[in-house]
């Protein structure tokens, strides 16, 4: 089939990709000329692993291209994808202007019949107000799906190829027909239904693994109070096939372009429809809140901030991506320049996405894990980038000022810490707690 996806950021440039290695002749059109300008020449705007090599695979092959020309690209598909980012607004409903420039450029290019697909995340009801807009400047045929995305950043590429379901949405046989046959190739279980429910599928979703994470986080400061470990706990729901082991990892909470976004989305348009979604709003106020224990664990360890020279390890809002927005580094950085503090910070791959949203003289940004840690007062351990588990803590005691760590992510295991001088602060694991406050109390203000 000859697609065409609008919008060459992340849901779309690894949808287009995907599809091209499908077989499907893929023209993927942004309106950055710097963007497109890279992905021809063989970069790519997005560190997502495995998918350098598969677009220029691709490219050679003649089914992959880039351009930003919707109306040439418009014109020779046969499927039209609508991919454009969907931000929050203020508020926190979403933003559709994206939404509605490309579904209008679409309708202006128009010269027969076309399958419009949104695979953007866009508020229930969202398709038909597309199918308006585009009614409206043509007097062509075409049809209306949504098929929302469920790719992780990190793993994004296997996820795309390998999804654990497909949804449909459409009212329109021959439309459900097309893309059930588009997306055989990746998988059988293909849920068809309507265009609404497929909407608020993808919302529901999300909805529901944020609250898995934040209701982890709130069992795990449970247990730092009773003295129970958050893994073991979390292991042992896991086993529940009702519930599963998926995002029960207990940390600094999510962030992110989707989970952030996506709640408060869900929030507002429960609201609109004169209804108080009370248990989202506590999720995302539990995970705002969760990042902030860093702060209080430092506090404890240190006394003052002030003076104090902090390293961090780690500013993406997960690993394998260089995605920084809402990521908790950000908060917590922000908040340790508020205090006086000093920072040391390192990340393999995001430091210049991060840098755009937060810098300062009081920010040196290191080029390695060790560097970062190098003099400190404390550490803080914020992504749980591979490379951090592989640092020795005898090697870390060495080189810090003062064998202090809080580990967000629980990354280092018991043993490790039995054997180490450190005062480990860990998320739910108080029996791992290796502290000798009197020794490290106020190791700053004395």
């Amino acid at each position: 089939m000859k697609l065409c996806v609008i919008g060459a950021g992340y849901v779309g440039l690894v949808s287009g990709v995907c599809f091209a290695a499908l077989g499907n002749t893929v023209v993927c059109i942004d309106q950055n000329e710097d963007k497109i300008r890279q992905l021809r020449a063989g970069g790519v705007p997005i560190y997502e692993p495995g998918l350098k090599a598969l677009i220029k695979d691709n490219v050679e092959q003649g089914r992959l291209s880039f351009t930003t020309d919707t109306a040439a690209s418009v014109q020779v598909a046969d499927i039209v994808i609508l991919a454009v980012g969907t931000p929050s607004l203020p508020s926190g409903e979403a933003n559709l202007s994206y939404i509605e420039e490309a579904a209008c450029e679409v309708a202006d290019a128009m010269n027969g019949y076309k399958i419009i697909v949104t695979k953007s995340t866009v508020p229930v009801g969202t398709n038909e107000r597309i199918q308006n807009w585009i009614a409206s400047r043509t007097n062509y045929p075409f049809g209306i799906a949504s098929v929302p995305e469920f790719l992780r950043e990190g793993s994004a590429v296997i996820d795309t190829l390998q999804p654990d379901r497909i949804v449909i949405g459409a009212s329109d046989p021959h439309v459900s027909a097309v893309l059930t046959t588009l997306h055989e190739p990746l998988t059988t279980n293909i849920l068809t239904t309507d265009i609404r429910s497929a909407e608020m599928i993808k919302y529901a979703s999300n909805a529901f693994l944020a609250t898995k994470i934040s209701f982890i986080n709130e069992i795990a400061n449970i247990c730092e109070k009773v003295g129970a470990d958050v893994t073991r706990v979390a292991h042992g729901m896991g086993l529940d096939q009702r519930i599963g082991s998926s995002f029960l990892s207990a940390g600094i909470g999510y962030g992110g372009s989707c989970f952030p976004k996506d709640t408060q989305a869900l929030i507002q348009i429960a609201g609109n429809v004169d209804y108080e979604f009370k248990l989202l709003k506590s999720v995302v106020e539990v995970n705002q809140g969760q990042r902030f224990n860093v702060i209080r664990k430092l506090k404890e360890a240190l006394g003052e901030l002030e003076g104090a020279t902090i390293g961090i390890w780690g500013l993406a809002f997960k690993p394998n991506t260089d995605d920084v927005r809402d990521a908790p580094a950000l908060d917590i950085m922000q908040s340790l320049l508020e205090a006086g503090a000093h920072i040391r910070a390192y990340d393999p791959i995001a430091t210049a996405n991060f840098r755009r949203l937060l810098d300062s003289p009081e920010i040196k940004w290191a080029d390695s894990a060790r560097e970062a840690a190098e003099g400190c007062d404390a550490l803080c351990l914020l992504t749980e980038w591979e490379e951090f588990g592989e640092v020795g803590l005898g090697e870390l005691n060495e080189l810090m000022k003062y064998p202090i760590m809080i580990d967000g992510r629980n990354v280092y295991r018991e043993e490790q810490i039995r054997q180490s001088a450190f005062a480990y602060y860990s998320v739910g694991r108080p029996q791992m707690n290796n502290l000798d406050i009197d020794r490290h109390q106020s190791v700053v203000n004395p």
